[in-house]
């Protein structure tokens, strides 16, 4: 059974706690969110060395491991988009469909133990674009492909609150 297609806005993070993983990314300093990146390496590392990482707990919900390689595509993904942001005004950004990135490449079939190394060179990355940040910056704009507007700050935010939503959807 194939995984239905996440079709919501979740931009909406941004103005009040999740209440799924009960993070209020909003309230997040967006100078602390390159500290929680690196705080939660670890524990996504610890969830791929599980046994199970690549069994779905149900036909249409991810794995372990699937969820491992949304997020490493995303730290991937958001450091593209932050460093356009700083070296653009007010880029748009190329739409991203997770769902199909998912199926093209595979996701289901990665081994555990590639994907925790690719998620960690990942997220280090996007930790030090995060700390690249000129403290003038933190308001540069870009826009989504649907219209939503972020600063980088913004941006920052609902970054870290995919990546943490994610490692609690993997009781991580």
């Amino acid at each position: 059974m194939d995984i239905e297609p996440d079709t919501k806005d979740w931009t909406w993070v941004l103005e009040q706690p999740c209440p799924e993983c009960g993070l209020a990314a909003g309230d997040v300093p967006p100078t602390e969110v390159a500290h929680r990146v690196q705080a939660e390496l670890p524990r996504w590392s610890a969830v791929l060395e599980r046994p199970d990482a690549r069994e779905r707990p149900a036909p249409t919900t991810w794995s372990a491991t699937e969820y491992a390689c949304h997020v490493r595509d995303v730290h991937t993904l958001f450091a593209q988009r932050i460093r356009l942001m700083l070296e653009q005004d007010a880029p748009q950004f190329p739409n991203w469909d997770q769902d199909e990135t998912a199926i093209a490449d595979d996701y289901a079939s990665q081994d555990p133990a590639t994907v925790a190394a690719q998620l960690v060179e990942a997220g280090e990355g996007m930790v030090a674009v995060l700390q690249s940040v000129p403290d003038d910056a933190w308001d540069r704009r870009g826009y989504r492909s649907n219209g939503s507007e972020f600063t980088i700050a913004t941006l920052a935010q609902y970054y870290l609150h995919d990546i943490a939503h994610h490692l609690h959807d993997v009781r991580g």
